[in-house]
Formats: structure tokens, C-alpha cells, sequence
């Protein structure tokens, strides 16, 4: 997947579509290379000021951290809460409701 996505002329530190591409994988049952491109994104979050879907990142890590074998729920809801801190913070309400909505299903 990720060789389709740098033939696109894609670089590999655009936030939103490593974000979108970890989501696909996780629906195709690829849990961990989705978490593999979440870290990727977040790498690039936390060196530069591209941050304007930090929240939606977040939320995907929570999102996956369940689909995995062994689901770490402690780490799951500690991703969601990082996603509404940073939603909060942007005054990002759309992102607030996706998050928040994500962690009332696994409470």
C-alpha cells in the first residue's frame, strides 16, 4: 500500500492521508501496519505545525489499539483523550464529537 501511495507523488509525511491510509488498513484487518503509519503520522505532528488533524490520528490510534489481538483498552482511552485535549484546544468541534463519540462506545 504504502508503495502506491509514494507513486502518487505523495510525500511520505503528509499527516492526513498516512491518517486515511492507516484507516484503510485497519478495515482490511491490517492493524498493525495501520498503527506502523499512525506512529509514522504522529512522528511528523510532533516535528512540525502540521496539526490540523492531530485529533482524527489520535482517535484512529484508539480506533486500532482495539482491533488488535490483545486490545490494551488503558491505551485505547488514553489516545482518545489526547484527541479531545488537542480537539478542545483547536476549538475543533466536529473532531470533539468524533472523539467523543469513539470513547463512549468502549465505555
Amino acid at each position: 500500500m504504502v508503495v502506491g501511495f509514494l507513486a502518487c507523488g505523495r510525500t511520505s509525511h503528509d499527516v492526513r492521508f498516512l491518517a486515511l491510509l492507516a484507516e484503510a488498513c485497519g478495515k482490511a484487518g491490517q492493524t498493525e501496519e495501520g498503527l506502523r503509519l499512525l506512529a509514522e503520522a504522529l512522528a511528523h505532528v510532533d516535528t512540525t505545525w502540521e496539526r490540523s488533524c492531530a485529533a482524527e490520528v489520535y482517535r484512529l490510534k484508539g480506533e486500532l489499539l482495539l482491533r488488535q489481538a490483545i486490545p490494551d483498552e488503558v491505551q485505547d482511552e488514553t489516545s482518545w483523550h489526547q484527541a479531545l485535549d488537542i480537539a478542545r484546544r483547536q476549538e475543533a468541534k466536529s473532531w470533539e464529537l468524533w472523539v467523543a463519540l469513539s470513547l463512549s462506545r468502549l465505555w
